[in-house]
C-alpha cells in the first residue's frame, strides 16, 4: 500500500515529509513532490509529518484523487530525488487548502 501525494501539495510543496522518509522515495517537481510507490515501504511515517494533509494511502484515495497513484509514478520517473528537507514555497500558505490546483502543476 504505498503512500500517495495528493492535490493539497500544489503550490506548497512542504518537505517535512522528506526528512523521515526511511527509503528516500520522494521526487521534486517544480510545485510538487511526487512518491515512486515502487520505493515505498508503506511506512507511513510521512504522512503525519505533512502540514497540508498532502499524503494518503493510495488505498485510501477518495475516488476523486485514484489519478495521484499513476500521477506520483509518472512523475517520480522524471523528477530528481529529494533527500532532504527544503522551505516550502513561497506562497504555500496562500495555497493550503485551496481546491482545483491540478490544473497549477508544474511538469
Amino acid at each position: 500500500m504505498p503512500y500517495v501525494v495528493t492535490e493539497n501539495c500544489i503550490q506548497c510543496k512542504h518537505t517535512d515529509c522528506v526528512s523521515v522518509c526511511p527509503v528516500d522515495c520522494f521526487h521534486e517537481g517544480p510545485n510538487f513532490l511526487a512518491i515512486n510507490p515502487d520505493v515505498c515501504i508503506d511506512c507511513g511515517v510521512c504522512e503525519p509529518e505533512c502540514p497540508v494533509n498532502a499524503i494518503r494511502p493510495h488505498d485510501a484515495l477518495p475516488a476523486d484523487m485514484a489519478n495521484f497513484l499513476e500521477l506520483n509514478r509518472e512523475l517520480a520517473q522524471n523528477w530528481p530525488s529529494l533527500t532532504e528537507k527544503k522551505a516550502a514555497l513561497p506562497e504555500a500558505a496562500t495555497w493550503a487548502g485551496v481546491e482545483g490546483k491540478l490544473r497549477n502543476l508544474l511538469r
